[in-house]
């Protein structure tokens, strides 16, 4: 609103008479307006009119709440939320038909009186007297148009609301000061374009053009005769006057309207009877508000896109600011979502778990370099029908974000950023243990970040399979997906090393605590987000730098100008030549180890299997240089149930397995969101330990046999040896180790 002018040094009282086209205002007629003259408040109180001018004049207009439109990164129409369903329109773009009519039912002589309606003020004081209370108001469009300001400065604040249409003298007074104000400072075209603008038409529709599409779905600029007339006819009560609900009650008041607009001659009394005899004809278009009508099933990308909004300290420094914001809308957010991606995603979610099973899956993919979040799916739909099996818990992030508490336990998906840690502080991916199926460790063998131990009980640590015993190097214990190599690893790159590492590349970013320094982390025991989790492996392919991942690309305000969004912020984790090395040994877990039925034939691609203690929740995250994608398979509802001997998707499953499940559904979505292009992966020759040879050959019961003078000759075994001079290795690690107790971790 534009600083009101002094109005030639007029008193409010003067600028009153002036208005209403008198000389003395009394106070008299003041308490007439809306009620009778006993029990007044405000300035029938006082008894005079001095008071009129002690009211503060500047009336401060809210930005009226408007849609805001969410857009994927294309442009497309993803949804559209607001708190009130209103799109702001010149006077211009409104029917000359429904200016007319408004004017005519509303306030027939808008355009010759002042603020107030002098002939109105006196009918009503009439009407007041005889019924002895609020039988007429006398309001005219520019009362209703600052009583609809309060109205919406009140919000969905119920309290504000009911003080902002109480009828008293009080509030009637002030309406008029600010009548007398807004008059003078805008204009009868201007108020009247406010008014079509901020007006409720019912049905959930603010302002006229949101209702036109409602009831007619057309712009309001192209509304008819007879539809401009019902439209005009709502206002006196949206509800009662509902075409949608009674159609006959609507027919009688378009009448009625049109009419009134024949007597005022805005008509001929021939076109006002052609219209009246035309039924009404609605093209009800249903509201769509919200995440839950998204397009492309990106229900739950919609609903992370409104968290990043709400929690953003960009977006305001209170809770109170951003909701304001979100509320006030007329927003356009362009995302970073991926039509093809999406699709995707909701293909692949799909596919393999049916929206009814007693597990569900989640599907993230991210996009190297730049943390762009391409996509979200699940395999129980977004809403809020449990009986249709549809939920609004996002499975893709923590709780701050729409999803669970915790996230889930990741199992062997860590053990990747075990071996960063471990490079980085210079072991060779040759580095070998010979390791026997399950070990006892002790926990004070580990130490935490501040030095002290990370524990002092046991450790009992096993593989998935008897069988998996024996001598691995980093390359083979990744594809193998080997726990006792990955304990004995940890113990060697250091606990606090490895929980930096993992620190760095963003895992449990979402969920907003510290990492608990526990040796159980490096199999995966702590619990992580299937979008952080993308995030960590699109560290690898991008090279060792981590990028935050992020949801908004741009966002405009109502009168188009750019708004502050999220940027991602990338930093180094790891060196080129740890991330490039990660990269060839995970080739391998696709190749030739536990991701087998994951891995795509046409092009590089790296990844790793995940399956948690009583197979409990299963993973598999992998990447090709340009995609990332984590695929979490697991309870939903908090049971925790261990997936074993179950149907899922229709395929019986004894036991489900990273590379069973997750595995064949990454492939799925992987597939379906890569283009032509085929970036490979920066390829540098990557360190093995020579392998024993076969003690068949050899004669005897294989290296491990008692060792005879002379056996270090040229040919010969030779005994386990310090690969790195300076860095000391614990005897121990190239024991057998005692008895342990731990498994699935896959």
């Amino acid at each position: 609103m534009a600083k009101k002018r002094s109005g030639g040094g007029l008193t409010g009282t003067q600028q009153a008479a002036k208005f209403l086209g008198v000389s003395v205002l009394s106070g008299a007629v003041l308490a007439g307006i809306a009620l009778p003259a006993a029990g007044a408040l405000g300035l029938a109180a006082k008894g005079t009119v001095e008071g009129f001018d002690e009211i503060p004049s500047n009336l401060k207009t809210p930005p009226l709440s408007q849609r805001t439109t969410i857009l994927d990164a294309e442009g497309g129409l993803l949804a559209t939320v607001y708190s009130r369903d209103r799109k702001v329109v010149p006077l211009d773009k409104i029917s000359p038909y429904m200016q007319k009519a408004i004017v005519a039912i509303e306030d027939g002589r808008f355009y010759e009186h002042g603020a107030i309606d002098l002939k109105g003020v006196l009918r009503a004081i009439n009407r007041n007297a005889q019924s002895g209370g609020v039988a007429q108001g006398a309001s005219t469009l520019t009362q209703q148009y600052v009583k609809n300001v309060f109205v919406e400065e009140a919000g969905d604040d119920p309290e504000k609301v009911a003080q902002a249409t109480q009828q008293t003298i009080g509030r009637k007074v002030r309406e008029l000061k600010f009548a007398i104000q807004v008059e003078e400072e805008l204009g009868k075209k201007k108020i009247l374009e406010n008014y079509l603008n901020i007006t409720f038409f019912g049905q959930q529709a603010y302002g006229i053009e949101a209702a036109s599409q409602r009831y007619f779905s057309k712009p309001a600029a192209d509304l008819s005769l007879g539809e401009a007339a019902m439209m005009a006819g709502l206002v006196q009560s949206p509800s009662r006057y509902d075409p949608i609900n009674d159609i006959q009650e609507a027919t009688k008041r378009r009448n009625v309207v049109l009419q009134r607009m024949a007597d005022v001659k805005d008509i001929s009394q021939a076109e006002a009877d052609k219209a009246k005899a035309a039924p009404l004809k609605l093209k009800v278009k249903t509201p769509k508000n919200g995440c839950i009508t998204a397009v492309d099933g990106a229900g739950f990308f919609c609903d992370y896109v409104r968290k990043t909004i709400l929690s953003s300290p960009v977006f305001g420094k209170t809770a109170e600011e951003r909701q304001k914001l979100w509320n006030l809308g007329g927003l356009t957010v362009r995302t970073t979502l991926s039509p093809k991606a999406q699709a995707a995603a909701n293909e692949a979610a799909v596919a393999k778990v049916n929206k009814d099973d007693g597990v569900a899956t989640a599907v993230v993919q991210v996009e190297p370099g730049t943390g762009k979040i391409l996509s979200m799916g699940q395999s129980r739909p977004y809403g809020l029908d449990q009986k249709q099996h549809q939920t609004t818990l996002n499975l893709a992030v923590g709780s701050k974000m729409g999803g669970t508490t915790y996230g889930f336990p990741v199992g062997s998906t860590f053990k990747p950023i075990t071996a960063a840690a471990a490079l980085e502080k210079g072991l060779s991916p040759a580095q070998s243990f010979d390791t026997p199926w399950k070990i006892t460790m002790k926990e004070n063998d580990f130490t935490r970040c501040d030095g002290k131990p990370a524990g002092y009980a046991e450790w009992p640590v096993q593989n998935e399979l008897e069988s998996e015993k024996g001598a691995y190097d980093m390359t083979s214990a990744l594809g193998k997906s080997i726990n006792t190599y990955f304990a004995k690893l940890e113990q060697m790159a250091g606990l606090c090393e490895t929980l930096t590492m993992a620190k760095k590349v963003g895992y449990e970013r979402e969920l907003g605590k510290s990492i608990a320094q526990s040796p159980s982390a490096t199999l995966g025991s702590l619990e992580s987000t299937p979008l952080d989790m993308a995030s960590v492996y699109a560290t690898f392919a991008n090279r060792g730098i981590y990028c935050l991942p992020i949801a908004i690309e741009s966002i405009k305000g109502a009168n188009g100008d750019k708004l502050n969004v999220p940027q991602t912020k990338c930093t180094r984790a790891m060196s080129d030549r740890t991330a490039d090395t990660i990269n060839q040994m995970l080739k391998g877990v696709v190749e030739d180890g536990t991701g087998q039925k994951a891995g795509l034939s046409d092009r590089d691609n790296a990844g790793k299997t995940g399956t948690t203690e009583g197979r409990k929740d299963a993973w598999f995250v992998g990447y090709t240089p340009n995609l990332s994608t984590a695929v979490w398979v697991g309870d939903d509802v908090g049971k925790r149930d261990e997936m074993f001997d179950l149907t899922i998707g229709g395929v019986y499953y004894e036991k489900v397995c990273g590379g069973c499940l997750p595995g064949p559904i990454w492939r799925i979505a992987m597939t379906g969101a890569l283009g032509d292009e085929k970036p490979g992966f920066n390829t540098i020759s990557v360190p093995r330990a020579e392998k024993p040879k076969d003690k068949e050959k050899e004669g005897d019961e294989g290296p491990n046999k008692p060792k005879k003078p002379g056996d270090n000759k040229p040919g010969a075994t030779k005994p386990p040896t310090n690969p790195f001079p300076g860095i000391t290795i614990p005897p121990d690690l190239f024991g057998d180790g005692n008895n342990g107790n731990r498994r699935g971790n896959r």
